[in-house]
């Protein structure tokens, strides 16, 4: 019998993976969860979170079998699922990577123009030096984010606790209330997000020595922690920001794709809450941009190097950086839509549906074999959502006025006022 793990190296491998899902996608949360109201959100996290934690459990099993600390995932799916599952896993992985390092690019310059009133004249500029400095941070290796690795975490999580301390004071009990089912499909693109750590489930594995109970402990304690900082992350967002009508409004922010931080920062209105809410942000933003970085690196020199027998690291670094920085300099106000595509798309793609897929090839028990195909038809579902909104098939934007009908007739039968400027939400004249 192999030597129990430690529960300290458990807990310290449950922290890497909150870490890794306190990301920058959480910046998004609480504009996305907004539309559909507190309540649904919390039932969309429970159920994917569950889902996403499933997932897992199944990749780190492989990941254990191989014991390899190079293992793939195009690799895995095309033992699974042959050259199909192969390139749909890589085009996936790709999405999901490209489209995240676009994101942190665009919601970094929002973040900074409108917390300072840049003017857009200088969005671009602004916006080409958060580029170098991110892309020179991930080239520079993992050495840099080792050394100060503690520093960064407990600066996130020390600004995290301090923008929630604060923002509790401003948040709305009424506003929480609201409750739109119809808009779910809105927020779940981003929940997926928010419970993705599967990239690093080989490291996961290693660093627990291959025993797959400690394993399934430090994942299901790191979401855990995950889940509890996101549901308050979301209540503090959605207590605050009212609804409709005007630039700090969720659903002005959901259109314009700005991050939740900005128009918490208008309504709070203070400098301490406005410093620590930039810093939580930046951190976000870079820490979740070296990570993913350097993953679409090792990615692309796999790739280059093996199939297209490319030996320069110049040419893997630009074919790595150059990508993002043109879709987010062409299309700077992408954040929220770049999340949820590579949430909808790639996500539920690579770690929900092909999961689902080995899960049912693998298992002979009955009770599994069922519950794989309940979530593979989850999963499904979202992507088909997701495809069918970027090809404008399905329409589920929100409007004002329907946003307000909806508001109106949740709350006729409970002791609220009735008119427009009911607490919690607010709107235009």
């Amino acid at each position: 019998m192999g030597k129990k793990t430690p529960f300290f190296t458990i807990a310290a491998v449950a922290f890497l993976i909150t870490g890794n899902l306190i990301g920058a996608g959480i910046l998004g949360l609480p504009v996305n969860t907004g539309i559909d109201g507190m309540i649904p959100s919390l039932v969309a996290m429970v159920v994917f979170g569950g889902a996403m934690f499933f997932s897992a459990v199944v990749l780190g099993k492989e990941a254990i079998q191989t014991k390899e600390e190079n293992f793939n995932f195009p690799s895995l799916y095309h033992k699974y699922t042959g050259n199909v599952g192969k390139w749909v896993a890589i085009l996936a992985n790709m999405l999901i990577l490209y489209g995240l390092l676009t994101a942190y690019l665009t919601g970094g310059s929002t973040i900074v123009c409108k917390i300072f009133n840049i003017s857009d004249v200088y969005a671009k500029g602004i916006l080409v030096l958060i580029f170098l400095i991110l892309s020179g941070l991930t080239l520079s290796g993992n050495k840099i984010i080792h050394r100060f690795n503690a520093i960064l975490m407990i600066l996130l999580w020390g600004s995290f606790a301090i923008i929630v301390f604060i923002g509790q004071h401003h948040v709305d009990p009424v506003r929480l209330k609201h409750c739109d089912w119809g808009f779910l499909p809105v927020a779940i693109p981003i929940i997926v997000t928010a419970f993705h750590f599967h990239n690093i489930i080989p490291n996961v594995c290693h660093s627990l020595n291959w025993d797959i109970k400690a394993v399934a402990k430090a994942m299901l304690i790191g979401m855990c922690i995950g889940f509890l900082m996101n549901a308050i992350w979301i209540q503090v967002g959605i207590g605050m920001l009212p609804l409709s009508g005007g630039e700090s409004s969720i659903i002005y922010c959901y259109k314009n794709n700005i991050p939740a931080n900005v128009p918490m920062a208008e309504m709070v209105n203070s400098s301490t809450f406005t410093l620590f809410s930039m810093l939580f942000a930046l951190l976000a933003i870079a820490t979740s941009f070296v990570a993913n970085g350097i993953g679409l690196l090792g990615f692309n020199r796999d790739l280059l190097f093996n199939f297209f027998k490319v030996k320069s690291n110049m040419i893997v670094s630009a074919v790595t950086f150059l990508p993002p920085l043109i879709i987010a300099l062409i299309y700077p106000d992408i954040f929220l839509k770049a999340i949820n595509v590579v949430g909808g798309v790639g996500i539920v793609t690579l770690f929900g549906i092909l999961p689902c897929i080995i899960a049912f090839i693998k298992t002979r028990r009955r009770s599994v074999r069922i519950f794989s195909v309940v979530l593979l038809l989850l999963f499904s579902a979202v992507l088909l959502v997701q495809l069918g909104e970027d090809f404008g098939i399905i329409d589920i934007q929100p409007e004002e006025d329907e946003v307000y009908e909806n508001v109106m007739a949740n709350f006729q039968h409970k002791a609220l006022p009735m008119q427009p400027e009911m607490p919690g939400i607010e709107y235009a004249k």
